[in-house]
Formats: C-alpha cells, sequence, structure tokens
C-alpha cells in the first residue's frame, strides 16, 4: 500500500498537520485555576491524560505559557473538570482569548463550586472533577537538548468528585458520563456512547 512518510522538521506535505488526528481522540484537560491575586481561569487542553495510579497523577501540556500554567505556578493547585457532550458549547466558549482578569466561568455562564481541599473551585454543571496539587512543571525539549515553549504540568489528584449516578454497582460507567474528546481536525470532537463498548480480559 502506498505510505505518505515525512520528517515534521521540514513540514508534513498536507492539509492540515495529521499528528494531533493520529494520536487520538484525546481526553479534554478543562482546567480550572487561580491566581496568585483570585482571579479565576478556566481552559481546555488537548494535550492531557492521567500517568500514575498510586498517588493517582493526572497532567496536561500548555503549549505557550499560559494563564492556567501561570496561575499553577504561583499556587501549586488546579481542578479537572470533566468535558461532557452537554457542556461542550460552555467549554469551547472558555477557550475565547481574554484577559486573565475575565474569569471564563462567567463568559461561559459555568458555576464556580467551592472544592474541598483546594482553594481553586471546580466546575459544578460538570459530573467530575479531581482536585489536584501541581508535583512537576517540566519545560520541554527536543531531541537536540533545544528548549520549546511548552511545558508539561502534572498534579496529584487528592480529591475526586462524581456524580453518584454515573456509579452502576459501585464501578464508574464511563459512556454514560458523555465525555467528549478532540480529534485532530480544525474543529473535530468525538463522544463515547455504549455501542463503542467492548471487552477484553488480560491474559493469565
Amino acid at each position: 500500500m502506498p505510505i505518505h512518510s515525512y520528517e515534521p522538521r521540514n513540514g508534513h506535505g498536507l492539509p492540515h498537520d495529521p499528528f494531533n488526528a493520529i494520536v487520538g481522540p484525546r481526553p479534554i484537560g478543562w482546567i480550572a485555576s487561580r491566581s496568585a491575586a483570585g482571579a479565576l481561569n478556566l481552559a481546555p487542553y488537548s494535550f492531557f491524560n492521567a500517568f500514575n495510579y498510586t498517588p493517582p497523577i493526572i497532567g496536561f501540556a500548555s503549549v505557550g505559557y499560559k494563564d492556567s500554567l501561570r496561575n499553577i505556578e504561583q499556587t501549586g493547585e488546579f481542578v479537572w473538570n470533566l468535558a461532557t457532550r452537554t457542556l461542550a458549547e460552555a467549554m469551547n466558549q472558555t477557550c475565547a482569548p481574554v484577559p486573565p482578569e475575565v474569569s471564563e466561568f462567567e463568559l461561559a455562564g459555568l458555576t464556580p463550586a467551592d472544592s474541598q481541599l483546594v482553594a481553586v473551585p471546580r466546575v459544578k454543571e460538570s459530573p467530575v472533577a479531581f482536585e489536584c496539587r501541581s508535583t512537576q512543571i517540566i519545560q520541554l525539549q527536543g531531541a537536540n537538548g533545544d528548549k520549546v515553549p511548552t511545558w508539561l504540568v502534572l498534579g496529584e489528584v487528592v480529591a475526586v468528585h462524581i456524580d453518584s449516578a454515573l456509579l452502576r454497582n459501585g464501578v464508574y460507567d464511563t459512556a454514560a458520563a458523555g465525555p467528549i474528546l478532540r480529534g485532530g481536525g480544525p474543529a473535530d470532537y468525538f463522544s463515547i456512547g455504549p455501542e463503542q463498548l467492548f471487552q477484553m480480559r488480560r491474559p493469565v
């Protein structure tokens, strides 16, 4: 079969960079933070995932030095909120390029709800939230050792909030939560439903 091959440093030769589409769909890091001065920020990050079980550690990458990164550097705290299909439009509103003093909670019509262990609020409308304390902030670098303007923010999950309706016999129902995931095109997202579920046991 014909293969399209390229070296990223020389360009991909396509109408849109395929990298994000290949590594996807990706869960969304909908990150709430608060500045040292108290200003609230809420922003979605498509480079996001979980990295450890015990302690639970999640992380997201800020491509560019953005408000979320600066706030977390100042306070050491953030909250991840689950972006769902019903909250997709509100989540998209929080992408708006607004000054640091503008709260994306207000911009998107979302309600800040007090967290249990951190000073950053969670999104009340979201069915799942992780309260986090920053553990590492790492500026990424290329294979040649040159720093790139992207920072990986890792945080330990210190408190978890789950809508009880999503717990079926004590097991979290991923599909029922209606999570959305980022695709690779300029505006592509995906949703998850029960029809995508299949089970496969590990070999023993």
